[in-house]
């Protein structure tokens, strides 16, 4: 085991053999050893900066119908929202106050947030917070649209690839297409922005295989950004009586990640803290260097419930920040509230300058 690990480290080159090897043997002290040796790859790039941005979940209906989502389409029970685009711009207000600089605006896959809403409310955004970074994640569009929020000023994308397993995806995302979901990742990419991808850990049916899959797209893709949780049944959906992901295997999947594309950007996710009271210092110790504390309006936080026993739902913005910083500060990171770029972004904004 840790002549695989220092060779990962080292050379980055474990083939998927190798690395479904780590993923069934690895034992606690394996663990302490990949942790330690995340750790190191992440001081190498980002140091002990941990880079927080303000979430906004601005609306909880979606036409999809994925079998592990709270949101899903089926679910009758959820009562349903929409923010105003007045209302999503005060929360944005109310985190520039605090010091956020990177908003991330988050939402099912909701039709009437047309190309026209869309760019309107990015420029809108943009304009009144011209030093600050704007994050969507809203599903699958066309590339047009695509195109359009990034003349817009939109600067990153997240769209977790959710499995690399075209079989595993076919059975949790009914009449989804798993080519059309990796076609926008990489037309995404194309068009310039920081884009961010990732996959959740413990889903049923999910084996080794596909998670060591899912490492090594992300390795070829190389992204800006790599969201990595565990799965956490929803009470309202078709898998709300399988296991969950544990912590364990989430934290190994979040340090493999780091040490094969090591300059990517990782959050310590709401989710894994939802599944361990310390699962985002965990996690930040196991490689990941983002936190994003919630800036949605307090009547609707509890609504945006993809998993049960959702934390932070009750907590004010300045509340969740304040928690964050002590947060991270015990577990050995100083915060950094600027835009937080990726480094691969920022080295190729350094190349063009200088060429």
């Amino acid at each position: 085991m840790e002549v695989l690990l220092n060779k990962l480290y080292e050379e980055n080159r474990l083939n998927k053999d190798e690395i479904v090897y780590i993923i069934t043997n690895v034992d606690a002290a394996g663990r302490k050893s990949l942790y330690e040796l995340a750790r190191m790859k992440q001081r190498e790039y980002y140091d002990d900066q941990v880079y927080l941005r303000g979430l906004i979940e601005f609306s909880n209906i979606c036409r999809k119908n994925c079998l592990y989502c709270g949101i899903r389409r089926s679910n009758k029970v959820v009562e349903r929202y929409r923010l105003k685009k007045s209302e999503i711009v005060q929360c944005c207000e109310d985190g520039y106050q605090l010091g956020y600089r990177t908003f991330v605006l988050q939402s099912g896959e909701d039709g009437y947030y047309n190309i026209h809403r869309l760019t309107g409310l990015v420029e809108t955004i943009k304009a009144k917070f011209p030093d600050a970074a704007v994050t969507l994640s809203i599903g699958e569009r066309d590339e047009e649209t695509y195109q359009q929020l990034f003349n817009a000023g939109a600067d990153r994308f997240l769209l977790r690839h959710e499995t690399a397993s075209k079989r595993l995806y076919s059975i949790l995302h009914p009449k989804s297409s798993y080519d059309e979901r990796m076609h926008c990742i990489r037309v995404l990419k194309r068009i310039g922005f920081q884009v961010g991808s990732g996959f959740m850990v413990g889903l049923p049916k999910q084996t080794a295989e596909d998670l060591a899959d899912d490492l090594l797209f992300l390795k070829e893709l190389h992204p800006d950004m790599i969201g990595i949780g565990p799965f956490i049944p929803h009470s309202e959906t078709p898998l709300k009586f399988m296991k969950g992901g544990t912590l364990d295997d989430t934290l190994v999947m979040i340090a493999l990640a780091r040490l094969m594309v090591p300059d990517s950007l990782i959050p310590a996710t709401t989710a894994i803290g939802s599944i361990h009271p310390l699962g985002r210092e965990l996690a930040l110790n196991a490689g990941a260097n983002v936190v994003m504390p919630n800036l949605s309006p307090m009547s609707v936080r509890a609504k945006y419930e993809l998993y049960n026993n959702k934390i932070c739902t009750t907590e004010q913005p300045f509340q969740c920040y304040y928690c964050m910083e002590k947060r991270i500060e015990s577990a050995g990171f100083k915060v950094n509230m600027g835009r937080g770029d990726s480094y691969r972004f920022n080295a190729l904004s350094k190349t063009e300058v200088e060429n």
